[in-house]
């Protein structure tokens, strides 16, 4: 791998001219040969991702590489222009296979007639007058391209299909010019080329099947907003507004960008951000996103997020990062693909030479090679992966599911233990006081000013349920305020020293608890902390975490998938273990502090398990990053969220369900779709050597192989969840 340095760009290049896996391949060794770069190439998407380093290399020297290798690239501009482009190129290979079949046709008729034993022998040179166009303006590319792909030291399709129609073209034209007693082969060299193009046509309209998701996702974007200016509504471009604008959204209409609402209450269909099918009450504070549907009452709103800071900008970019990228599988693919074409043109010479010597003739030996040549075009293998991932980052997208890269998607697949976070994973996140126990001559009001006070300056969710409870009471100023991460605090009150932590934190300051009155509390799946002043204890504060609807179904369905789910939380023993036991989790581990989840999250790695871990707090990162796959709630942290490799948009556990059961069933179609391309490579190039395929019939199978392996990631739209 390339050094890159600290201060790199990133570059996303268009790039047209690449035919099959050998294409992208080599242009990607070219490009990671560069000083400082490192690039990932798509046949799929038609895309390099680029990193490189600008003190020793620009955007024009790779796209001048790029060139040299025999192909073209422009900066990737936005989806609505890209799609413009490829709409012209496929009205371009439409009109020139059009063009290509009209003079190939009067070439079959002859072959169909003698079919109904009509013998209708076209002159010669009238099939030479269509089979030349044919040859060097259809077929101009595969020129082309093979003379670039010689020319920069590798081999592709287009060297196969050159060779082969030229050698049938050429042996017909001497086979004419010298008045030999052999027939002529201009049909088959046309048909190939037609055929060949009738292929590629069809596999890109299929490619762009494949990425109908990610343009369903830009459609959504809402196109005008009502904003309040100077006093009157206006309306506006969506595109035009800016953070702290007042806009107001209609019962029935699309929420321009992110925000906050201000005013009314409505219900708001967020399906398609979250993939949750139940619409969301919306009310003053509650946030709004872009392309939401609002179903009811008018909103009116302040802008939070506008233009590429949306979070629907945000999963578009995520998805187009994501279809772009390699999976691991697709290595066996390039490593075959580096080696198919010569190993080819070697099979095909030595069928040529087997026949020839056999005394088969030259026009039989040759026809044989053709159609070994014709048959192995590797454009099957190189789609058969990244076709599959473009399809189903799409369609995870939709289900709420935000995958980081190819690489964490195959991942998913193998996950054999699940590691979850209780709090805001299992559970909302949204502890609630249940019971003030104070100690003798402590009055609750006490207990409650006084735990409020410590806990003020802290973010934890116990501390935010305590404020909550606490109201609009006056507090005292804590000073000298200290925490620790997974047992409490301690500060001073009025001069005096006070704790506000868990049990254990409280027996390391050698304070009595009455663990009879613990323990019943624990066994109730609640977690208790201990407030004390002055070294005496002032009571217990008891809190509830709701568990999320879906969680112990989720939990139930992993099991029936074999993964293995572990707990952790930083609670006690009988609370993890009351927790576990509601949701259905034989194995946890209770009292575990932050800074200790991603070791254990290591500990399983250990064991040759892959790994996955299910959080939402920013003591979750380090866990996260750790695990072979991080899931990260997107009610989490930002830096949860950086940390993980699928974002889940439904703070939903079952999404991990989901994304398990999407990523085998994209496996299974990559596994599927190698196998039918190496099949027709195993199975036809044999037959071909043998003389049991024709050239046209080994070109039909050829443009069949690569429409197949499309289409059958096409399925992949059809995934539903299993919950």
């Amino acid at each position: 791998m390339a050094f890159m340095s600290d201060q790199n760009n990133h570059a996303e290049l268009q790039i047209t001219g690449m035919r099959c896996a050998s294409c992208s391949g080599r242009l990607e060794k070219n490009l990671n040969e560069m000083p400082g770069t490192e690039a990932v190439v798509n046949i799929a998407t038609e895309k390099a991702s680029v990193t490189f380093d600008p003190a020793v290399t620009s955007v024009d020297a790779i796209i001048a590489t790029v060139r040299r290798a025999g192909f073209d690239a422009h900066e990737a501009r936005d989806f609505a222009a890209e799609k413009q482009e490829r709409v012209a190129m496929l009205r371009r290979e439409r009109n020139l296979f059009i063009v290509s079949a009209l003079l190939t046709a009067p070439l079959l008729i002859e072959m169909a007639l003698m079919l109904f034993g009509v013998h209708l022998m076209m002159p010669i040179w009238l099939q030479w007058l269509l089979a030349t166009p044919v040859q060097f303006w259809a077929g101009a590319r595969f020129y082309t391209g093979a003379w670039s792909s010689l020319r920069s030291g590798g081999s592709n399709m287009d060297v196969l299909v050159a060779l082969g129609t030229s050698a049938a073209y050429f042996l017909s034209v001497a086979v004419w010019l010298l008045d030999l007693d052999q027939p002529v082969y201009f049909e088959a060299s046309a048909t190939l080329i037609t055929l060949v193009l009738l292929g590629k046509l069809l596999e890109a309209r299929a490619k762009g099947k494949a990425s109908a998701a990610l343009e369903a996702l830009i459609n959504l974007q809402p196109k005008v907003a009502h904003v309040e200016r100077n006093g009157q509504l206006l309306d506006v471009s969506a595109g035009s507004l800016r953070p702290e604008d007042i806009f107001v959204v209609r019962p029935g209409e699309s929420v321009p960008v992110d925000g906050v609402v201000l005013e009314g209450t409505s219900s708001v269909d967020e399906a398609m951000l979250t993939g949750e099918s139940l619409p969301q009450t919306k009310q003053t504070d509650a946030k709004v996103y872009a392309a939401t549907l609002n179903q009811q009452g008018l909103l009116r709103c302040r802008a939070l997020a506008v233009g590429s800071r949306t979070q629907l900008a945000a999963i578009i970019h995520l998805v187009e990062q994501a279809q772009g990228s390699k999976a691991a599988i697709q290595k066996l693919a390039d490593r075959i693909s580096a080696v198919f074409v010569p190993t080819v043109l070697a099979i095909a010479l030595l069928t040529f030479t087997g026949w020839y010597l056999a005394d088969a003739g030259f026009s039989t030996a040759l026809i044989n090679a053709v159609a070994v040549l014709v048959i192995a075009c590797p454009c099957a293998l190189g789609l058969a992966t990244p076709t599959a991932v473009v399809v189903a980052t799409g369609r995870a997208a939709h289900a709420g599911i935000l995958v980081k890269d190819a690489a964490a998607l195959e991942r998913t697949h193998q996950l054999a233990v699940l590691v979850v976070d209780k709090t805001g994973t299992l559970t909302e996140g949204k502890p609630s006081v249940t019971d003030l126990l104070p100690s003798t001559g402590v009055s609750q009001d006490e207990l409650v000013r006084t735990a409020a006070a410590l806990a003020q300056h802290s973010s934890h969710p116990l501390s935010r349920a305590l404020l909550d409870h606490a109201g609009q009471i006056a507090l005292p100023e804590a000073t000298n305020l200290r925490e620790q991460a997974g047992l409490g605090l301690s500060a001073e009150l009025d001069g005096q020293p006070c704790m506000l932590g868990s049990p254990a934190f409280a027996q390391q300051q050698s304070i009595a608890l009455d663990e009879a009155q613990l323990l019943a509390l624990q066994r109730q799946g609640k977690s208790v902390i201990a407030i004390a002043r002055g070294g005496a204890l002032l009571g217990l504060i008891a809190f509830a975490d709701r568990l999320r609807p879906s969680s112990r179904d989720a939990i139930a369905r992993l099991h029936e998938m074999g993964v293995r789910v572990v707990m952790l939380s930083g609670d006690n023993q009988a609370t993890a273990a009351a927790i576990a036991a509601q949701v259905g989790i034989a194995e946890f581990r209770a009292e575990v502090l932050p800074q200790d989840k991603a070791a254990l999250v290591e500990s399983y790695k250990q064991k040759g398990k892959l790994v996955g871990m299910a959080g939402d707090g920013i003591n979750d990162a380090p866990a996260l990053a750790a695990a072979d796959v991080g899931f990260a709630m997107k009610s989490g942290s930002d830096i949860a969220l950086e940390a993980a490799d699928i974002t889940l948009m439904r703070n939903d556990l079952a999404s991990v369900v989901d994304a398990i059961s999407l990523s085998r069933a994209t496996l299974r179609k990559i596994r599927q779709n190698l196998f039918f391309a190496f099949g027709y490579n195993v199975l036809g190039i044999p037959l071909a050597a043998a003389g049991m395929l024709n050239p046209m019939i080994a070109g039909a199978a050829m443009a069949l192989s690569s429409v197949s392996v499309v289409s059958n990631a096409l399925l992949l739209k059809r995934w539903r969840s299993p919950l």
